[in-house]
């Protein structure tokens, strides 16, 4: 038991967390740098990805922040090979990149969500982001991985990827309906899915890839949400934005060098019941 704390240890390992200035993706920076990464912040948004790395340097860690669009070919490899220019190599890659109406409202306009009359273009837009986005990361990030004959893939999904948004969460008295849209649950269903396919795709190759499956995280929720959430959740509350950060550095460490195609659910026990 002595070499516990070396399992968790990444000094020497280079990781690449997409949706890098994110709510969870910021925890995920900062913990796979305190454990000893390098790391590159990628994001849509070069300004607040730059602002973390900086302010991780002046912490005494190695970081760097870079703008990547997941949806483009090119944005992806510009990603890869900052990785590889800076650091000579890539251990890690974390697909925490996604839309999501609550964290990212990042849709051409609004909409209730409803599912009978839900805009062609916004779900298109969302499967661009939430799976292609993945994919072309995936399949840039694995080549280097290849070359070192090492590497771990970590894809972010959701809770309702693994079971259906409870709608009634989201409906005020008073106020028209709203809905969790159908676009959140099928791409985080098919992330699941990408994660099962190249673990068994990359066996023998020494490239693991598992899935984090956060539930609900508070992020100014209203407390009418709060207390219909909190009583669906086993433990009774919404997760603090840094409770996923120990599963996460479990599965970018050698802590789970036996793990490949699982599914870490840490979600207050909301799909137990």
């Amino acid at each position: 038991m002595s070499d516990l704390p070396d399992l968790f240890d990444l000094s020497c390992r280079v990781a690449i967390v997409t949706g890098g200035a994110g709510l969870l993706g910021a925890e995920f920076c900062q913990t796979l740098a305190y454990a000893g990464a390098a790391v590159v912040i990628a994001d849509i948004d070069e300004e607040v990805a730059s602002n973390l790395a900086a302010s991780l340097s002046r912490g005494g860690f190695s970081a760097l922040g870079v703008r990547a669009d997941v949806t483009r070919v090119d944005s992806v490899r510009e990603m890869v090979d900052s990785a590889l220019k800076n650091y000579d190599r890539l251990d890690i890659l974390v697909n925490s990149a996604a839309l999501d109406p609550k964290f990212d409202p990042r849709s051409k306009r609004a909409h209730s969500g409803a599912f009978e009359d839900y805009p062609l273009d916004l779900w298109q837009q969302a499967l661009d982001v939430n799976l292609t986005g993945m994919f072309l990361c995936c399949q840039a990030a694995v080549q280097p991985m290849l070359e070192q004959e090492s590497g771990v893939i970590i894809n972010i999904a959701s809770m309702y990827g693994v079971a259906a948004p409870d709608q009634r969460l989201y409906q005020r008295e008073g106020q028209p309906p709203q809905y969790k849209p159908v676009y959140y649950t099928v791409t985080k269903a098919g992330v699941l899915g990408m994660t099962k396919y190249l673990a068994a795709y990359y066996a023998g190759k020494n490239i693991r890839v598992n899935a984090l499956t956060p539930g609900g995280v508070f992020n100014e929720h209203s407390a009418e949400f709060v207390e219909a959430y909190s009583a669906r959740a086993v433990i009774g509350r919404m997760a603090k934005k840094d409770e996923m950060n120990g599963a996460l550095l479990f599965l970018a460490s050698d802590a789970s060098k036996y793990m490949t195609g699982a599914n870490l659910i840490v979600d207050g026990g909301w799909t137990t019941w």
